[in-house]
């Protein structure tokens, strides 16, 4: 029977094809879901062998751990480096759109909180 391997909502596109170079690296027999076009069903990786569930837990497991090691050496020496993207750095990379963003945010507050302000 079938079992779900990986969950791929959220999961990044580059991150999504290490995964599968692993498993067929490893020679494990997957397949995979679409999302659908809505986003209410998941798009996944599953298993097509549950007796292999451990094993390739376990590669998956040590896979994360490489990963998430090497996202935070990277994010380390970007630190180190200056050149870590930061809050202002992105508000000026396009500023007409993070201005018209916050106008668009303060008109939702606006029309959402005046109904209560005409009752005092």
């Amino acid at each position: 029977m079938a079992k779900l391997l990986m969950n791929l909502r959220g999961v990044p596109e580059d991150e999504a094809n290490e995964v599968r170079e692993l498993l067929r690296e490893h020679a494990v027999d997957f397949y995979e879901t679409p999302p659908n076009r809505w986003g209410l069903s998941m798009g996944a990786i599953w298993l097509r062998d549950e007796a292999d569930y451990e094993r390739v837990r376990r590669l998956l497991d040590t896979y994360q751990r490489q990963r998430a090691e090497r996202a935070r050496t990277e994010f380390a020496e970007q630190q180190r480096t200056g050149t870590q993207e930061t809050f202002i750095s992105m508000f000026l990379r396009d500023p007409v759109r993070n201005v018209l963003y916050v106008c668009l945010v303060v008109v939702i507050l606006y029309f959402s909180i005046k109904p209560f302000m005409t009752l005092m």
